[in-house]
């Protein structure tokens, strides 16, 4: 049913701005026909992906086609809403009938509109923004820590390894104790991660690595992902708890998997080790049921999945679906930072959110600063 809808709304997003471009330009049928099929055309393109098809297509093909099919998506989204707009304004007779029939001007606006915002949304995403936080730990800790924390890699198609390199290196330059990562470091296909070997550029990495599951671990093939995470160096913690030097790191597998343990008996089989720390960070990829962590008297849970929507006005969506959908949050004495993501799902568009990495410095509370 779900993806009936899926499949439903965008295609009669296409009837609705192929119908306002058939009534916008003042060209010859064959022009006009043709650009509402390559509108079509972009968004099939994703279709083939759903079915697995880049994978039987050399991978550059596949990476174009992942591109065109998944940016579409937004590109639509956004002419829809400024059609819908431009209709109500018409409606309210604020502009007039003839702004969106036979108008060369307004096409033209409208496609200089188009390409300066997603020419920002690709640009914003290029930047990666530094998030600092402090954490305090309320008892004491031999050392300050140092940890570097990012969600939502998406690492396959269209983030590959020469953009996986540019985050090694921009992970690297903070120096950091630890590096942990709230899941989703896979997109969809495991075949661009094998073919461009991009395991090799996590053991470029100068600390140990720790993450969790997130549902595209899933999507990808589980059973590869945990085989990539073995090649690249990755402690995977799927529903277990490590701890180093003075942290305890626990980790949850992702609620995609229906029998995943709960966080009670997680904490209940680990009280030694949870007990015995100063300070305790969970890695849970979805930000759903943030109450569990503040029961079992977590000090600071990390997520991501939300991607904070990824382009306006997605975000404002998420924020009503999630508790925090982005940022800091705190519930009784624990804390909380959901991740907007380093990476992407989909088309390279940052709009109105920001991709980011997270650098922590975990302290006792008699040498920690405010927190931030």
């Amino acid at each position: 049913m779900w993806m009936m809808i899926f499949l439903l709304l965008p295609l009669l997003g296409i009837a609705y701005i192929a119908w306002h471009v058939w009534c916008l330009l003042p060209c010859a049928l064959w022009l006009r026909v043709s650009a509402i099929a390559l509108l079509a055309g972009s968004f099939l393109t994703m279709i083939f992906g759903m079915r697995g098809l880049y994978d039987s297509m050399p991978l550059p093909v596949g990476t174009a086609l992942y591109e065109i099919g998944t940016s579409s998506i937004f590109v639509m989204m956004y002419l829809v809403i400024l059609f819908l707009v431009l209709d109500i304004a018409r409606l309210c007779h604020i502009i007039p009938r003839t702004f969106l029939y036979n108008n060369w001007y307004t096409a033209l606006g409208i496609t200089i509109l188009m390409v300066g915002v997603f020419v920002y949304g690709n640009m914003h995403y290029q930047h990666k923004y530094r998030q600092e936080l402090t954490l305090t730990a309320s008892r004491p800790m031999v050392r300050p820590l140092k940890l570097v924390m990012v969600s939502d890699l998406h690492i396959g198609y269209h983030n590959p390894r020469k953009e996986l390199h540019r985050w090694v290196d921009m992970i690297n330059a903070e120096k950091p104790d630890l590096i942990l990562i709230a899941g989703d470091i896979i997109d969809m296909s495991m075949r661009p991660l094998k073919e461009e070997r991009m395991h090799e550029e996590f053991r470029r990495l100068s600390a140990p690595v720790y993450a969790c599951l997130g549902n595209h671990e899933y999507y990808s093939g589980e059973p590869g992902a945990r085989q990539f995470y073995r090649d690249a160096g990755i402690h995977l913690l799927r529903d277990s708890v490590v701890t180093i030097d003075d942290l305890c790191i626990i980790g949850r597998d992702d609620r995609t998997n229906l029998h995943r343990k709960s966080l009670g008996k997680i904490v209940n089989e680990n009280k030694s080790l949870i007990s015995n720390s100063s300070y305790t960070i969970l890695l849970d990829h979805q930000p759903y049921h943030l109450e569990q962590a503040e029961q079992h008297h977590v000090d600071f849970q990390f997520s991501g999945h939300t991607h904070h929507g990824q382009v306006w006005p997605i975000s404002w969506i998420t924020e009503n679906i999630y508790e925090c959908a982005f940022g800091n949050h705190q519930r009784g004495n624990t804390r909380y930072y959901v991740s907007s993501g380093l990476g992407i799902w989909g088309g390279k568009f940052r709009i109105g959110t920001r991709s980011e990495y997270i650098v922590a410095e975990v302290k006792s509370i008699s040498t920690s600063s405010p927190a931030q």
